[in-house]
């Protein structure tokens, strides 16, 4: 999937509707998807989770697919079962499953209102259904990780009480913003950035500007400040869904530190690759296995079909210990000025010291074996912030 690129509002990815600046004003300015062409099957990859055989969905492509988010959840949940012999499967199969859950779902209250109330969301779930896989309406705020303008679609992920998070938060040191942004949403920020590029009045003029200029800066769609909020909302061994770059990602919290389910098509084969980090806003992370330990040299199958963006995912791990060590030192994940002196000072001892890598073919941003044996602790577990 794209992102938002400098000097625009924001760029969805391919199959993304959405507005930017210079769009009319009087279009809908929602971010939303159609599914570009693409097979209607998925590719099933088992792994061994909490001691059970379970089946994770994955995608040739990243296309922006909710459903596969919310139905890996349930298959870890074990909510969903798929035959052991199961390797491939329909979006209709998908589906068939997502709606048996949610037909099997009862209301917890026995009151006659709530239940009518209860068997209302159900149908309405039902029918919004197929948008799952073909197009799904978001909208963010930009005032906390759980909010969102609310759509029809969002009765899906309460219905199945699963948790949808964004991490594109204002940092609320910076009054400018706060104040050129407040409580919009989205596509309320898109249309004030028009407006105020053509009024009279300079204030307005200069907050238009500031805003435009938040969406820029944050075209990642993570902040700091975002991925800190997200990290303490987040519920420990909690699987929800997150929100970024215009994708949907299955994401748990495990030991304080925030995952994502590796669902691209490319590591198939590689059982010891099924969770991506999440600790820096910039995409830098590592990959770990189903017990959350530092994944092993991918293999060259993997190396050679998976995406550039998750190969180059694939970082050293000082920037990492350089966290930890700030963490233990009492720094609290709301000092984002430490943080970001914490990761410019790290980087620069780690330019001075790092030894010259062995020869042979490395992934981008791993480290040798060597390089691994020096820092054993740093490897036992991923340690992020």
């Amino acid at each position: 999937e794209s992102s938002p690129t400098a000097g625009e509002a924001s760029r969805p990815g391919p199959g993304v509707r959405a507005a930017e600046p210079a769009a009319e004003p009087t279009k809908a300015l929602s971010v939303s998807w159609e599914r570009e062409p693409e097979p209607d099957f998925y590719c099933v990859k088992w792994i061994t989770w909490k001691g059970e055989r379970t089946p994770v969905i994955t995608q040739s492509e990243n296309g922006p697919c909710p459903l596969l988010a919310i139905m890996n959840i349930l298959f870890l949940q074990w909510k969903v079962k798929l035959p052991p012999q199961k390797e491939v499967i329909t979006s209709d199969e998908l589906m068939a499953h997502l709606g048996d859950c949610i037909l099997s779902i009862k209301p917890q209250e026995q009151s006659e209102g709530l239940q009518l109330n209860f068997q209302q969301n159900v149908n309405d779930t039902m029918m919004v259904l197929p948008k799952l896989s073909t197009g799904l309406d978001v909208n963010v705020r930009f005032t906390g990780v759980s909010d969102f303008e609310y759509t029809p679609e969002c009765i899906v992920f309460d219905l199945l009480n699963i948790s949808l998070y964004h991490g594109w938060l204002v940092d609320p040191q910076s009054p400018d913003v706060v104040q050129a942004v407040g409580k919009l949403s989205y596509n309320q920020l898109v249309e004030k950035i028009i407006t105020c590029k053509h009024s009279s009045d300079s204030n307005l003029v200069t907050e238009g500007l500031i805003a435009e200029q938040f969406l820029e800066s944050t075209a990642s769609q993570l902040t700091y400040h975002g991925l800190c909020e997200l990290t303490a909302a987040v519920k420990e061994e909690e699987l929800s869904v997150f929100f970024r770059n215009n994708h949907f990602s299955t994401m748990i919290k495990h030991k304080g530190h925030l995952y994502l389910l590796v669902t691209d098509q490319g590591f198939l084969q590689e059982e010891g690759v099924v969770w991506e980090s999440l600790h820096t806003v910039d995409g830098d992370s590592c990959f770990c296995d189903t017990h959350f330990h530092l994944s092993p040299a991918l293999g060259k199958a993997a190396a050679a079909m998976a995406s550039p963006q998750l190969l180059h995912s694939q970082v050293d791990q000082d920037y990492m210990v350089a966290l930890s060590l700030q963490q233990e030192q009492g720094q609290g994940p709301s000092a984002l000025s430490d943080l970001e002196l914490a990761r410019q000072l790290q980087q620069e001892e780690y330019q001075q010291q790092r030894p010259v890598p062995a020869q042979g073919r490395v992934l981008p941003g791993a480290r040798t074996a060597a390089e691994r044996r020096q820092r054993p602790k740093a490897d036992s577990d991923c340690v992020l912030l």
